[in-house]
């Protein structure tokens, strides 16, 4: 017997070596975006974008190999979308925190998110959780990143009498965003491997045609790591104002990772009596992943549900993950591609993300109110506060509230209260952000 059926038991789930690794090379292609997308945010953020560049591509690597050799799963793990954007853009440029305290509170996040996976809470949390909020979780993050790309792709632009207005849509960042997003979503539709990557690279090299952008190579040796490595805060991630944010980044890991590895785990046959006790592994290597990522300096990661593009090709066992995994080391040697990307190529991507994250909104039952408007309160707070925290902290108290007042406070949850009202004294006594 081979270590490779003695490690993955391929023939008992009914696949071959190349099955497995054409699938892994499936799961990369579809999103091999974030090596390009992380850098780009988090930059933002004011973030060494080399260093995050390895950083990306190591976690990935990292995580994955874990969650194929330990949990024997074909799901890819990488920094999440969504957090990524509430990373930067809330907690360090709006709320001012530095990106160090940032990384402290994605570090005692997984901490958390680790010990409630080893107690066995992770599921007592989640089934507390009403469906109708973690449907809205997802469409929030969805339409914050929404707004966050068509920014990035000069779109929406400020204005002083209504907040935001159309851009300049002439210019060539903008144009070269439209058709880029378009070809993603046709290449989708055509089921094209790598639909996403292959609109990033076309915009980027329309770029140096046609928006001044310079080419610096493709490869090289991989840049320094120690800019992010260790840079973490955990002393300022302690502090009053960012136990808020802590909170957010543990219930988004929350609901965003058992979703999607549950998720494709289903979809790849693995949810079934005898298979089961693998959930677990799966769910301790993704927590792990997250303050492994803190340390290396990249925000929350996460499964990414694009691993199921790769169980569609076949993939059932951890061999998918490995071959990912290989796939991301590969990819450090490409960081002058990466560095030349500009945020209106990547904008695209985050689009064609935000648009595929409001299906959620079929699920919610829109003949209850005391459901659907908490529901839609979380999702439109988001965007439009600039916050997903805010968007979770009213949904959670309009949801105990119109339970409470229409009759209905046995339906709810202890967690939702406990949250609920974490959010409310927060809110009262330590005021907004």
């Amino acid at each position: 017997m081979n270590w490779t059926e003695r490690v993955f038991k391929l023939q008992e789930h009914g696949t071959t070596v190349r099955t497995e690794l054409v699938a892994g090379l499936t799961t990369f292609l579809t999103m091999a975006y974030i090596i390009f997308v992380n850098p780009s945010i988090l930059g933002d953020a004011g973030m060494p974008k080399d260093a995050v560049f390895v950083a990306t591509c190591l976690i990935a690597a990292l995580g994955t190999t874990i969650m194929g050799l330990y949990a024997n799963y074909p799901i890819a793990l990488a920094p999440g979308m969504g957090l990524n954007a509430y990373f930067a853009y809330v907690v360090v440029v709006n709320m001012g925190f530095t990106w160090q305290a940032a990384l402290g509170a994605v570090f005692v996040s997984g901490c958390l998110f680790l010990l409630v996976t080893l107690l066995g809470l992770r599921g007592l949390i989640i089934r507390g959780i009403p469906h109708s909020l973690r449907y809205a979780i997802t469409v929030g993050i969805g339409l914050f990143l929404a707004l966050i790309a068509l920014k990035s792709a000069g779109i929406v632009a400020p204005s002083p009498a209504t907040f935001v207005t159309l851009g300049e849509l002439h210019k060539p960042p903008v144009v070269l965003a439209v058709l880029g997003f378009m070809l993603i979503v046709v290449l989708d539709k055509l089921k094209v491997p790598g639909a996403i990557l292959i609109g990033i690279v076309a915009v980027t090299v329309a770029s140096f045609f046609f928006a001044g952008n310079e080419f610096r190579g493709v490869f090289s040796m991989p840049p320094s790591i120690a800019p992010t490595f260790l840079q973490l805060d955990i002393k300022a991630a302690l502090s009053v104002g960012l136990v808020n944010v802590v909170l957010v980044f543990f219930l988004v890991e929350l609901f965003d990772a058992t979703g999607t590895l549950m998720g494709v785990a289903k979809r790849a046959g693995l949810l079934v009596p005898g298979k089961m006790e693998r959930l677990n592994k799966s769910l301790l290597a993704d927590s792990g992943a997250i303050f492994a990522g803190a340390l290396l300096g990249t925000s929350s990661t996460t499964a990414y549900v694009e691993s199921a593009s790769g169980v569609q090709a076949g993939g059932r066992t951890g061999l998918t993950a490995l071959t990912v995994a290989v796939l991301f080391l590969a990819c450090l040697f490409i960081a002058p591609l990466a560095g030349v990307v500009p945020a209106y190529a990547t904008a695209p991507a985050l689009f064609f993300v935000a648009c595929l994250m409001l299906r959620d909104l079929t699920e919610l039952d829109w003949d209850d109110t005391t459901e659907v408007i908490p529901a839609a309160v979380t999702a439109l707070v988001m965007p439009f506060t600039y916050s997903i925290a805010n968007g979770l902290a009213f949904g959670f108290i309009t949801y105990a509230v119109l339970k409470l007042f229409t009759g209905k406070a046995k339906e709810v949850h202890k967690m939702v209260w406990a949250i609920g009202g974490v959010f409310l004294f927060k809110f009262v006594y330590i005021g907004g952000h």
